[in-house]
């Protein structure tokens, strides 16, 4: 039990890391307001998604520690990213044929 409490405690972050990432979620945040404010056409939302998938990976790696975690967890996580691209994709292919 307590190798596993030193493990946790090798990996932590600092604060000021903590701070770093927040505001760079912050003003990604600013940013994917400001890009759905403009009309780029087609890549509005592809900019968005990308943007919101930057902000994912850093919660994931940042804040909830994923690259400490035990192997079978990083699989469900991978399983679950895979099913939402699979339901963006099929989302999407049904999007890009509506006539308006």
């Amino acid at each position: 039990m307590i190798e596993n409490q030193n493990t946790h405690e090798a990996h932590a972050h600092s604060y000021g890391i903590y701070i770093l990432v927040w505001l760079g979620l912050l003003a990604l945040t600013v940013v994917t307001v400001t890009v759905a404010g403009l009309n780029f056409g087609a890549l509005t939302v592809g900019t968005a998604l990308l943007i919101a998938s930057v902000k994912s990976f850093l919660v994931l790696k940042i804040f909830m520690h994923l690259n400490v975690e035990q192997k079978v967890f990083k699989v469900f996580v991978g399983v679950a990213l895979l099913f939402i691209v699979i339901s963006f994709a099929l989302l999407f292919a049904d999007y890009s044929f509506l006539r308006v």
